[in-house]
C-alpha cells in the first residue's frame, strides 16, 4: 500500500479561488516500476485522463491540482496499486478502465481478475465495464450480440472464449463466419479455389486464431474440422449442434441473411453476433440485418444485446477519438444509418 502526505497551497487564498491541493504517495518499488513504464503510458495516461499534476521521483508520486480531480486521481492510483500487488498487468488502458468502473460503481479488480483465456502466459481479460458485461453475456446466453466500433474487443475476447470453452470440452467445434460482402465479381479476379478467394475476408479470424493458439495445434483442429472458417454463405442448410458460433461483421449481412444464420443454431450450442453499425459496406438500399434484428429480438428471452461506445476502444488513443469524432459528425449531419 501506500503512505499519503498532503498540502494545500492555496490555503491562505480568497474562498472564491478553487482549492488546490498537493498530495503526495509512496508507493512500493514494484508499483513504481509499473508505472514509470514508458511503454505502457501509464503515468502519460494519469495525466491525460485527470486533469491534474501527476510526478513519480523514486518511489515518490506527487498529485497537485484542483482539489476534486486529485482526489479522483488518488483513488484511481489505490485501485492501480491494488491490481499491481495482486500480480495484474496494467497499461495506459487501465487508467480508463478504473474511471469507468468508478463511475459506474463497480470494483476494478471483478473486471481485471477475470481470465477469459491464457495462452503462452498472455492473459486475456476485460479491459472496461463494457467488456466485462460482454463477456458475462457471453457465458450466460445463448445468443449474445456485441455491437460497437473498432477496437472495443468484440471478436478477440468472442474468439477467446470459444478456444476457453472448445478447451474445456463446453462444445465440439468452433466456427466462425463472416459475410464476403463482394463475393460476386471482384473475388472472381483473385486467384486460386473458392477458398483461397475468401481468404482476405477471413483473416482477421485467422489472425485471433493465431493469437489465442499455437499454429500446430490450430492446424490440427482446421484439418479434423474441429475449428472451421468458412464465409456466411457456407452456413445455409446446416444445423449446428455442439458449436461455438460466431459471426462476424454482421453490418454487411442483409437481414435475409441474419435471419437464416441464426435459424442454423443447434442444441448445446453458442452464438455470438459481432458488428459495427457505422462500417456498413452494404449498398445504401440494402438494409442491414444487425440493425433490423435488434428491433426484432431485444425482448426474446436468452438473447443478449451489448453496446459498446468509443470509450471501450482498447486500441490506440487516437483511434477512440477518431471513433468519437467520426459518430459526432453523423449525428451532427444524420448521415447515420438507420435501416
Amino acid at each position: 500500500m501506500f503512505v499519503t502526505r498532503a498540502t494545500n497551497p492555496s490555503a491562505a487564498r480568497s474562498p472564491s479561488y478553487t482549492d488546490l491541493v498537493q498530495t503526495v504517495l509512496d508507493v512500493s518499488n514494484e508499483v513504481a516500476a509499473e508505472l514509470a513504464g514508458i511503454g505502457d503510458g501509464v503515468l502519460d495516461a494519469l495525466r491525460d485522463r485527470l486533469g491534474c499534476t501527476v510526478n513519480l521521483r523514486g518511489n515518490r508520486l506527487t498529485l497537485a491540482g484542483d482539489d476534486l480531480k486529485v482526489a479522483e486521481a488518488q483513488a484511481v492510483v489505490a485501485e492501480l496499486v491494488e491490481l499491481v500487488e495482486g500480480g495484474q498487468d496494467v497499461g495506459a488502458g487501465t487508467v480508463d478502465a478504473i474511471l469507468g468502473a468508478i463511475d459506474q460503481a463497480e470494483d476494478v479488480r471483478d473486471i481485471f481478475s477475470d481470465v477469459v483465456w491464457s495462452h503462452r502466459g498472455k492473459r486475456i481479460t476485460p479491459k472496461t465495464v463494457t467488456q466485462k458485461r460482454y463477456v458475462d453475456a457471453i457465458r450466460d446466453c445463448t445468443v449474445t450480440f456485441g455491437i460497437g466500433p473498432a477496437g472495443t474487443g468484440k471478436t478477440y475476447l468472442a474468439i477467446a472464449l470459444a478456444v476457453a470453452a472448445l478447451s474445456e470440452r463446453q462444445v465440439g467445434r468452433l466456427i466462425l463466419t463472416r459475410p464476403a460482402v463482394e463475393a460476386g465479381e471482384r473475388l472472381g479476379f483473385l486467384p486460386g479455389d473458392v477458398l483461397a478467394k475468401v481468404d482476405p475476408y477471413m483473416r482477421p479470424l485467422f489472425d485471433a486464431l493465431y493469437d489465442t493458439m499455437d499454429p500446430e495445434k490450430l492446424n490440427a483442429y482446421m484439418e479434423r474440422g474441429t475449428i472451421e472458417v468458412a464465409p456466411l454463405a457456407f452456413m445455409r442448410g446446416r444445423t449446428l449442434n455442439d458449436s461455438f458460433i460466431i459471426l462476424d461483421e454482421a453490418q454487411n449481412t442483409s437481414p435475409e441473411q441474419m435471419q437464416m444464420f441464426l435459424t442454423r443454431l443447434g442444441f448445446g450450442s453458442k452464438v455470438v453476433v459481432t458488428g459495427d453499425v457505422t462500417q456498413i459496406d452494404l449498398p445504401r438500399e440494402q438494409a442491414s440485418g444487425l440493425i433490423q434484428v435488434r428491433e426484432i429480438l431485444s425482448t426474446v428471452d436468452g438473447i443478449a444485446f451489448v453496446e459498446f461506445s468509443h470509450q471501450d476502444v482498447v486500441r490506440h488513443k487516437l483511434v477512440q477519438r477518431i471513433v468519437e469524432a467520426y459518430k459526432r459528425h453523423a449525428d451532427q449531419t444524420g448521415t447515420q444509418r438507420s435501416r
